[in-house]
């Protein structure tokens, strides 16, 4: 394998953001009597890598549109200030393993996160000479396929040099809907359908062993 193009999911690919955005999650929620006892950062394994709005309605359920709307607008604007100043905890080897690819690859982000959500990550780690671009959910209301596709057409990128990397089924599913090489992310919060996938990254830095 011989991929020039390396895309990325973020949460539970290349941060661990949850002890920083459930103090977050629990005032916002608190604030309007809407859980009866704090989440915990292990009750969002189950939530990472999907849409912001699912999760509230899982986490609530029986609320209206309107309301998510009003949560979410201060959630959001919370995150993207506090990531920006306390980050999240980076996984093992990933600063110097994307520094090292930086040199060879071309890096991107896709993440069905909100708009300034990622800005928030490279701002924290002073990465965003890392990386070309970057798409999310947040900025253009799109499904994460579809994200995947909007960066491959604006670097013009082919799906036989280029391969998503991410840990849950909902990205597997988005790299193969656009033709693409999937890499999976053992230690992040997701798991796929099949009981394993090759290749698969148990420590990220493993990735050079398959680019």
């Amino acid at each position: 394998m011989n991929y020039k193009n390396l895309i990325f999911d973020l949460d539970g690919t290349l941060w661990d953001p949850r002890a920083t955005i459930i103090k977050i999650w629990n005032d916002v929620l608190n604030k309007y009597h809407l859980i009866k006892k704090e989440l915990k950062p292990e009750d969002m394994d189950q939530y990472m890598g999907l849409l912001a709005h699912d999760i509230i309605k899982d986490i609530v359920p029986g609320i209206s549109d309107l309301q998510v709307q009003d949560i979410l607008s201060e959630i959001v604007a919370q995150e993207n200030i506090i990531l920006r100043i306390q980050g999240g905890r980076l996984y093992d080897t990933v600063e110097d393993t994307l520094k090292s690819l930086a040199n060879t690859h071309n890096l991107f982000i896709v993440s069905n996160c909100q708009d300034g959500y990622i800005e928030s990550f490279l701002d924290y780690y002073q990465f965003h000479n890392l990386f070309v671009d970057f798409e999310s959910h947040g900025r253009t209301k799109k499904q994460k396929s579809e994200n995947i596709r909007l960066i491959m057409e604006r670097n013009d990128l082919s799906t036989e040099d280029s391969v998503y990397i991410g840990d849950t089924q909902t990205d597997y599913d988005s790299a193969t809907v656009n033709n693409l090489p999937f890499i999976f992310c053992e230690y992040g919060f997701g798991k796929l359908s099949s009981d394993h996938h090759e290749p698969s990254l148990s420590v990220f830095s493993d990735l050079k062993l398959y680019v």
